[in-house]
């Protein structure tokens, strides 16, 4: 069965992520019974369920950095942002590629509107936790 995770827009945010060509009604993350992909504008990211290693809940961005596409200054990770409030950051146990890094990404952060259910549909039994204080969250 195919689930589908809409992002949680912040209205003041709709003129910003125009310019990375998202669109609410097609941009999402969408899972199968195989499949992870996510898409957000021009930016599309797909891997094999049996891929991602683990997943869990971030918060507190800051929010000149949280909206958009953006690659972490930190490591390799992938953010597909927006709002600056929460997420759902996304472990890969073999790097992802996307148009950004050929290379390939270990993480991806997206922020869509039930960061629980997605969590939990990744695997993780414990889909309220957060990681512990002082942790970079990205994006």
């Amino acid at each position: 069965m195919t689930q589908r995770f809409p992002y949680a827009i912040d209205p003041k945010y709709r003129p910003v992520l125009a310019l990375f060509g998202f669109r609410r009604a097609k941009d999402a993350v969408t899972l199968d019974d195989d499949t992870f992909r996510a898409t957000f504008g021009f930016v599309k990211i797909q891997t094999p369920r049996s891929n991602i290693t683990g997943a869990h809940i971030t918060r507190g961005y800051r929010w000149w950095t949280a909206v958009g596409v953006r690659g972490s200054m930190v490591d390799d990770g992938l953010s597909f942002g927006s709002n600056y409030d929460a997420g759902v950051c996304i472990h890969f146990a073999e790097k992802v590629p996307s148009v950004l890094r050929r290379s390939g990404h270990s993480a991806l952060t997206v922020t869509v509107e039930d960061l629980e259910r997605l969590t939990r549909a990744l695997g993780d039994d414990d889909a309220g936790s957060e990681p512990e204080a002082g942790a970079d969250p990205q994006p």
